[in-house]
């Protein structure tokens, strides 16, 4: 019941086979893919894609027995530009339509920034962000249910969802069991506030709020440096994933963890780290 997974760009690869070869490789069973990250023969656009396309990528990870946990389409729902805002949503949109034809058993996204042009602004944590927030989901879901699809949101410090409590919020404002979570607890770390025991809480306040919800785990690790939160391979930053994992043990039973931002020559002792603790 440990399924543990990794995001596909993650792996360095010239094809979409190869790929899915050296995956195979690690034993792995998950992934998190995004199109616009990992194909690389030629560029994926809302326009071009079609269920070929869908079928051809597909079936090369079927072929190996790995399930793409979330067809990853990260874009930014709230961004302040409506053109820009509305090319990213259609985007999104296509990943839906063809969600089934990939094999994907979610597709997902966090739900942007305020400003993107800088990485962190407290705009994000105004009325306004959250309100255009809830705006965007509510119009991916509708399209998910449809097709009868999932939409796997992920918050952080870095959007209007930077906390489990808006989370929450956003839950009910959409209401809709095509709605699900991506659960990403480093994301909600502050780097002043990053200790053990606001880990714990986290952990525990997400579960509590919407432990129903979640649907894929993200697993990453840090460290602080310089007053800054730095991302690390997991297993060698600050995460106490004794605590998260026998959280999911206990309360999320054989759900795809996915390791995230862990790279060569990383992935192995990575996965073997989370293992000893499941």
């Amino acid at each position: 019941m440990f399924n543990i997974g990794i995001r596909a760009h993650d792996i360095e690869n010239t094809t979409i086979e190869d790929l899915a070869d050296k995956i195979a490789e690690k034993d792995i069973q998950y992934i998190q893919l995004a199109l616009l990250r990992s194909v690389k023969d030629y560029e994926v656009t809302t326009r071009n894609m079609n269920i070929g396309m869908a079928r051809d990528i597909g079936n090369a990870f079927r072929n190996q027995n790995i399930n793409i946990a979330v067809l990853g389409c990260y874009i930014n729902m709230i961004h302040p530009d409506l053109d820009e805002r509305r090319k990213a949503l259609d985007f999104f949109k296509a990943h839906i339509r063809y969600a089934k034809a990939f094999g994907a058993l979610t597709v997902g996204s966090e739900t942007g920034a305020a400003t993107p042009e800088v990485q962190y602004t407290e705009k994000n944590f105004e009325e306004e962000a959250f309100n255009n927030a809830v705006e965007s989901v509510k119009e991916l879901v509708k399209e998910a249910e449809k097709h009868g699809v999932i939409v796997t949101i992920e918050g952080g410090i870095n959007h209007p969802i930077y906390a489990p409590i808006m989370m929450k919020k956003l839950i009910d404002e959409v209401n809709s069991d095509n709605m699900q979570i991506i659960l990403d607890v480093v994301n909600y770390l502050f780097p002043d506030n990053a200790s053990v025991e606001t880990q714990h809480e986290i952990i525990d306040e997400a579960f509590d709020l919407f432990g129903d919800k979640i649907t894929v785990i993200h697993a990453k690790d840090f460290v602080i440096k310089d007053k800054e939160k730095q991302i690390v391979p997991v297993g060698q930053g600050e995460m106490d994933y004794e605590y998260l994992m026998t959280k999911i043990k206990n309360e999320k039973p054989g759900i795809p963890i996915l390791l995230e931002e862990t790279q060569e020559p990383h992935i192995d002792g990575a996965i073997n780290f989370l293992n000893k603790f499941y």
